[in-house]
């Protein structure tokens, strides 16, 4: 990981399918000038990645589609180094455009793979006849595992051919070596998270629409099996340790490379999973009682439907604009059973641009002169972790791991490891499991109005004061902690527990009836407590109720200092209390 992403060693580059053209085209590799044909150029996902190379001068892409005025509309609008050309071009006569353009490297970004016909690999054995590298984005996991019949011919010719180089499965399989470094993994989870403003492409509704309620092959039970496309479901919570998590979001079964192609990278794995969390989750279950009934009725193909469905989800944009993707393996080390999770957020835009960025990796390598090793095979080691993360420094995307830890703190347990990026006093008051006490003094504002100070009365909160003593007991219960404030001598509590199920790593904390879902977030040294969730009586209550204000921790002068803020839509301030505490010992 500490290695820089575009600075490895020859050895390391042949370890992981990187290496140097021989004679003059090793030269040609490490040349600045490089010429790219991306098919599906204007584009979803062509047009993505030709914007990632933006800031690279002395490269030329040649944006191509079958509708010249918008690849003349594309161009016209782009900004960047890089030069652009428009080009109208069928993918049916790839052979007369390789001829007459002469590219180093053609990227199909069009799709959708799974409709490719009988001629699919039409473009790859024209790349390899004409001696020209390829790489693509597809989706289909049978057209990615069928690109190795052509690995002799593609090492004949000098030429590398990489299929599926996108985040699944070159993100994936990179985030699980990383893993595997620790346990051997028998079972992997994934998928991706995409924000409800990012859009979709018609291409990839049509992919999708093709094998939903259809047969997907995967691995189950430790051997080649099938699950239904968008007809199986799960629950996760995509959470950055110490960043604002996604709400808990349902992921359904896709068809993607990663199905095949990975487990045959790790002997000891059993099952593999993947899916996608689609927003809004309404329009995610639409789909998945229609993927039903196409199972269990044997109705055809839901293609056709493609067009209304791509339509529908590009109207219905409405949410937080951030996206995510995660990947949970659980495996064995040390002869006990583990269980290790990779968390991504990516903030407003970022997130789209995702799934091009492994492209964008594979071509930065090439233009330091590391490229892939000749011959025609999945893209799953394209690249590894380090690569990413020295794309995603570049954007607004966020990494972390996460481990399961029994009989941790609260905070730590909830944190994970971002409880080390805490100042010193906060670690010291969270970090232990034991009874203790910490006291100094606060200020106090009450709300104004009747239903202010009544809900500021049935809690117990304190009255407004401008200097009061305040001691705070936190007493174990069970798997939860107690947390006793005593303001000027009159108490209140609340209960404290790490979320499960839908509030996973979320801190829960319970005042009489109400109960609120916490999410522990990390910035700039201070410990930020934001509401997501709450209910009362173990009713769900609506989110444009839910209390807010602004509560954190954080450390000046060497003392622990709090601020909490809580107040209610309707109702305005209840009560603030801020102040500082220090170890009842000393």
């Amino acid at each position: 990981m500490a290695e820089s992403a575009f600075d490895v060693t020859e050895t390391a580059a042949k370890q992981h399918g990187f290496a140097g053209r021989a004679d003059t085209t090793s030269s040609q590799a490490r040349s600045p000038h490089l010429k790219i044909l991306i098919l599906g150029g204007y584009g979803v996902f062509g047009g993505r990645l030709a914007e990632l190379l933006a800031d690279i001068p002395g490269i030329n892409l040649i944006i191509c589609g079958r509708d010249l005025a918008r690849a003349d509309a594309f161009c016209a609008q782009y900004k960047g180094a890089a030069k652009v050309h428009p080009l109208a071009l069928d993918r049916a006569d790839i052979v007369k455009a390789l001829r007459t353009q002469k590219p180093d490297l053609v990227v199909d970004a069009s799709g959708p793979f799974q409709d490719y016909g009988a001629d699919r690999y039409r473009v790859i054995t024209a790349c390899i006849e004409a001696g020209i590298d390829y790489l693509d984005f597809a989706d289909a996991s049978d057209f990615v595992a069928g690109v190795s019949q052509f690995d002799g011919a593609a090492k004949d010719a000098g030429t590398f051919v990489l299929s599926g180089v996108s985040s699944f499965p070159v993100l994936t399989a990179a985030v699980l070596r990383e893993i595997a470094k620790t346990m051997d993994i028998v079972s992997v989870e994934g998928g991706v998270a995409p924000s409800p403003r990012a859009g979709i492409g018609l291409n990839v509704m049509r992919a999708v629409t093709s094998y939903a309620g259809a047969p997907v092959k995967l691995r189950r039970n430790g051997r080649p099996s099938y699950g239904i496309g968008l007809a199986e479901s799960m629950r996760f919570t995509i959470a950055v340790p110490g960043r604002l998590p996604l709400r808990n979001t349902r992921f359904s079964l896709v068809d993607v490379p990663d199905l095949q192609v990975i487990p045959p990278e790790h002997p000891a794995m059993t099952d593999i999973w993947m899916g996608a969390g689609t927003m809004p989750e309404t329009l995610l279950r639409a789909l998945n009682m229609i993927a039903k009934a196409r199972y269990r009725l044997r109705l055809p193909s839901l293609e056709p439907l493609s067009g209304l469905f791509h339509w529908v989800l590009n109207r219905m944009r409405f949410g937080e604009h951030r996206g995510g993707m995660f990947a949970r393996a659980r495996g064995i080390a040390d002869g006990r059973e583990v269980e290790r999770s990779w968390h991504m957020l990516a903030e407003g835009d970022a997130g789209p641009h995702i799934p091009s960025m492994a492209a964008e990796g594979v071509i930065r390598k090439m233009l330091s002169g590391e490229r892939p090793a000749p011959g025609a095979r999945s893209a799953v080691r394209a690249l590894e972790l380090a690569d990413y993360d020295a794309l995603f420094r570049r954007r607004t995307i966020f990494t972390g791991f996460r481990e399961r830890i029994a009989d941790a703190p609260l905070y730590r347990k909830v944190l994970g490891t971002a409880f080390s990026a805490l100042p010193p006093r906060l670690q010291q008051l969270h970090d232990s499991t034991e009874p203790r006490q910490w006291r100094g003094f606060a200020e106090v504002r009450r709300g104004r109005g009747p239903l202010a100070a009544l809900a500021a009365a049935f809690v117990g909160f304190p009255k407004a004061a401008a200097r009061v003593p305040v001691t705070v007991a936190f007493t174990p219960e069970n798997d939860a902690e107690r947390w006793t404030r005593t303001f000027d001598g009159k108490s209140f509590s609340s209960l404290q527990w790490a979320g499960t199920g839908r509030n996973e790593h979320l801190l829960m904390e319970r005042f009489g009836i109400a109960t609120f879902a916490l999410a522990l977030v990390v910035q700039e040294g201070r410990l930020f407590l934001v509401p997501r969730r709450w209910s009362v009586l173990g009713i769900p209550m609506p989110r444009f109720l839910l209390p807010g204000g602004s509560t954190f921790e954080a450390e000046e002068d060497g003392q622990f200092c709090f601020n909490v803020e809580i107040s209610m839509p309707l109702i305005g301030l209840i009560v603030a209390y801020k102040g500082r505490l220090e170890p009842a010992t000393d």
